[in-house]
């Protein structure tokens, strides 16, 4: 069975939307946020989370953010093995996808997820998407979650935790930080949300 590890660029105030660059999503004014403190630890951060030979699973928008930029390099280690990977689509225009390889997904995000995941074949990696990926950690298809948290506040832009995933608890379970402020913590699902109350003050 395939491991699935979703990986965020996140902001202090929880949005995901266009990190890369200006351009990445046009009409976001603040795009490129991750960019001026995207120092050589993140980088490896990002390396380890990945591993070696992995697929890819990318929402529809991010599909074509990463083909536009990522398919223009060669010889770069990042750069092949995205280039490499097998790209699992969640898209409504499955005839138009030229970044190979690549496959549609299906209809049912999750249940494409699902069938994917006990498949034989490399682990999995979702970067992005604030539509799959909120719902594969609601179905609790996620094994492991890499949030790179940026010291920035954007104010708003597109999330991934937001009403469509149900509450749950994740476990940290490894937390770093760079040199340019950047958290790296990882997190594996623990869980249903507990609820309680705290006890009250003694006299």
């Amino acid at each position: 069975m395939r491991r699935l590890t979703i990986i965020e660029h996140i902001s202090l105030d929880g949005v995901v939307q266009a990190p890369g660059g200006r351009d990445e999503d046009p009409g976001y004014p603040n795009g490129g946020w991750a960019q001026p403190l995207h120092d050589p630890a993140v980088g490896a951060a990002i390396d380890a989370a990945q591993g070696t030979g992995f697929d890819l699973l990318l929402g529809r928008r991010t599909y074509d953010i990463f083909a536009g930029y990522w398919s223009r390099f060669s010889g770069d280690p990042m750069a092949d093995s995205l280039n490499a990977a097998t790209k699992f689509v969640a898209t409504h225009r499955p005839d138009d996808l030229s970044w190979g390889p690549a496959e549609a997904i299906g209809p049912n995000l999750a249940e494409g997820v699902r069938r994917l995941k006990a498949t034989e074949g490399p682990n999995l990696v979702l970067w992005g998407s604030s539509t799959v990926t909120p719902v594969v950690i609601g179905e609790g298809l996620a094994d492991t979650i890499v949030l790179l948290t940026f010291p920035v506040l954007l104010g708003f832009g597109k999330r991934i935790f937001s009403e469509i995933a149900e509450p749950r608890e994740l476990a940290l379970v490894g937390s770093t930080s760079t040199a340019s402020g950047v958290l790296i913590n990882t997190y594996r699902p623990a869980g249903p949300l507990r609820t309680g109350t705290f006890d009250e003050p003694t006299a």
